[in-house]
């Protein structure tokens, strides 16, 4: 049997590959399996939890119209225990049986800057760099991911596809960078020469909402199931996965349970970061700003409805289709029903979750859309309403009036503490490279932050939150 690792065990892998895997499994296809673990101490409670059920859960998926579902779970067979040397991890990593090691990353934790160069300013990565020097592992994904490929070419286990599951965009391209940039940082010249010969990288996309379980879904899954279990999650009824067709040890017939296998994920990719993902923290910052505490209400609030269609509709589709490069996406209906699941009251997903690593969704989400429109000398007003709302946003966080604790990877606590204190915000905010790269301190991008943030500053007033 071929096995898929998969590191992290967090609750979109479980609501998504591992979905996938299953239909296949269910099929009557059960020549490929899971296998996975945490390459760092957490959800200790969660891996323990599947450990003791044989890898097995329950999933709850909702829809927008309320229909409740419930399926058990058994595609991930094997549990890795975490251990700090991630042993476990490499002797599967290690087992020529393990055709695809998969892997689920925040944006941030690439530590990639604006020109896709590793950013040694982070301690953690510059410690995994020291560490892996010496010999030693460490936690963040190059330094596993070293770890365990060095094991597969000293044991002779053969050719492996390293496969992202996660919403950095060109992630593939970009994860590969990255890890060959540690390589040469630690001046490993072999384990280079074979990951250049024996790995391809391809891009994918992913997508369905999965908030972060609560002791509720606990609730309803034993309620409705007759099943008590702590490792149950619960997501949304839409999913989707597009991958490019570029594995170099053999796949799962994933086409034939609802993937897409295409060759180049590019414009799916496009239409998911900047219309739903972008449209995410949209409402994610201004419902924060106008007192709600998930995305659903604010999706249901009219006027900041309308923010996040118009960022879609003004700016960000005359960017994704035009008659010399169509998109094979129907825009305005992928639009329309990214609207209605952020709407699914059911799903409870929190502002809070959605807000979190703004420095780095700017860049990545939002950013291009400004580019391609000034570029095309084309209004910016719609798309700078989000940077401006982000700004207002951060502000509540330098004043420490945000109702939630922010986290954010990529921003350096002093340096946005300094933009909310400078005397000009906006053109402190403008200004940031880590934020708007070669577009900092454009006098276009300056002008629109202003507009757009007396638009939010009005908005803010009438609602009085």
């Amino acid at each position: 049997m071929n096995t898929m690792l998969h590191l992290g065990l967090g609750s979109f892998h479980r609501a998504h590959q591992a979905v996938y895997l299953h239909e296949l499994i269910q099929r009557g296809d059960a020549s490929w399996q899971l296998a996975g673990g945490n390459i760092r101490p957490d959800m200790a409670d969660t891996i323990a939890a599947l450990a003791a059920q044989g890898g097995a859960y329950t999933l709850e998926t909702i829809s927008p119209a309320g229909e409740h579902r419930y399926e058990r779970i058994g595609s991930i067979r094997k549990v890795v225990p975490y251990s700090a040397d991630l042993a476990g991890l490499i002797a599967e990593g290690s087992n020529p049986a393990t055709k695809i090691i998969s892997f689920t990353v925040t944006e941030a934790g690439y530590y990639l800057d604006a020109k896709n160069q590793l950013d040694l300013n982070f301690a953690d990565l510059a410690a995994d760099v020291h560490a892996a020097k010496a010999g030693r592992t460490g936690g963040t994904i190059y330094a596993a991911l070293t770890t365990i490929l060095r094991a597969r070419s000293a044991a002779g286990a053969g050719a492996v596809t390293l496969l992202n599951c996660d919403n950095l965009r060109h992630n593939g391209d970009r994860a590969r960078s990255g890890l060959l940039q540690f390589v040469e940082l630690i001046g490993d010249t072999a384990l280079r020469g074979w990951i250049d010969a024996n790995t391809t990288s391809p891009n994918a996309m992913v997508d369905r909402i999965t908030p972060r379980p609560t002791p509720d879904v606990r609730e309803r899954v034993r309620a409705a199931t007759g099943i008590d279990d702590p490792a149950a999650l619960m997501g949304e009824s839409f999913i989707q996965w597009v991958i490019e067709d570029h594995f170099i040890a053999g796949r799962p017939a994933w086409e034939t349970v609802g993937v897409q296998m295409v060759a180049s994920v590019d414009p799916y990719e496009e239409a998911k970061i900047r219309l739903l993902n972008a449209t995410h923290s949209c409402i994610a910052w201004v419902g924060t700003l106008a007192g709600f505490s998930y995305i659903h209400e604010g999706t249901h609030d009219a006027e900041i409805r309308r923010m996040a269609f118009d960022y879609a509709t003004d700016d960000t589709i005359p960017c994704l289709h035009s008659a010399g490069k169509p998109s094979p996406v129907d825009l305005p209906r992928y639009r329309d029903v990214v609207l209605d699941r952020f709407g699914n009251p059911a799903i409870r997903d929190t502002n809070q979750r959605v807000a979190m690593d703004g420095f780095s969704k700017i860049p990545g989400f939002i950013v291009p859309t400004i580019r391609e429109r000034l570029a095309a000398n084309a209004s910016i007003a719609s798309v700078a309403m989000l940077p401006a709302l982000f700004l207002a946003y951060l502000q509540r966080w330098h004043r420490g009036q945000l109702p939630y604790t922010y986290q954010d990877q990529a921003m350096e606590p002093a340096v946005a503490h300094a933009i909310c204190e400078a005397a000009d915000p906006v053109a402190a905010f403008a200004a940031d490279r880590v934020l708007f790269g070669p577009l900092a301190g454009d006098e276009r991008l300056v002008a629109a932050l202003r507009t757009a943030t007396a638009r939010t500053a009005d908005f803010v007033r009438r609602r009085g939150a």
